[in-house]
């Protein structure tokens, strides 16, 4: 979050952080952590099967780094086949954060268009799966979470990492 309002800041735009409530201004032209919704549909590209490349894992070892074959490292960005939309690494490699807080159940609850949790809550998602997870965990669906208020959890391990994004200019939020 602290990255996301520093890179909003240094190319002359609105950062979407308040980094003492960690809420985010959604209106704001910065840089910020996609939604989970936001995650999935990029992940995705446009289909709806388990995997951007098809139904089942057997893709896998070209789209993404994943236990099988990453050799309990990451390895680096954009060596594995991108999806439909040019995006790699969405796929494996690191599980990349999202901005919603965690709730194994909200979307059986959720809004149907662009829903985002912020409810209060101590885990955020992560999404994609890393190195070393099952080819399971690197379904463009599978979910998972951990508190990101612990230092080694945000900085230290290095099965998670982030991608930041932000409006597309003139759009309105």
């Amino acid at each position: 979050i602290k990255y996301c309002n520093a890179r909003s800041l240094k190319d002359g735009l609105t950062p979407c952080y308040d980094l003492e409530t960690m809420a985010c201004d959604f209106s704001a032209d910065g840089y910020r952590l996609p939604t989970e919704a936001e995650w999935e549909y990029a992940c995705r590209a446009g289909t709806t099967s388990d995997y951007s490349f098809g139904g089942n894992a057997d893709g896998l070892d070209a789209a993404g780094w994943f236990e099988t074959n990453a050799g309990k490292q990451p390895m680096a960005v954009g060596t594995k086949q991108a999806n439909a939309w040019g995006l790699y690494d969405m796929h494996g490699n690191v599980a990349e954060w999202c901005n919603d807080v965690y709730d194994e159940d909200y979307y059986a609850e959720s809004p149907g268009a662009n829903p985002c949790n912020t409810n209060p809550g101590d885990e955020r998602v992560l999404r994609g799966g890393s190195w070393n997870s099952p080819a399971d965990l690197c379904r463009s669906s599978a979910r998972y979470s951990e508190a990101p208020g612990l230092a080694d959890v945000c900085f230290g391990y290095d099965a998670y990492g982030f991608r930041c994004v932000r409006r597309i200019p003139g759009d309105s939020a």
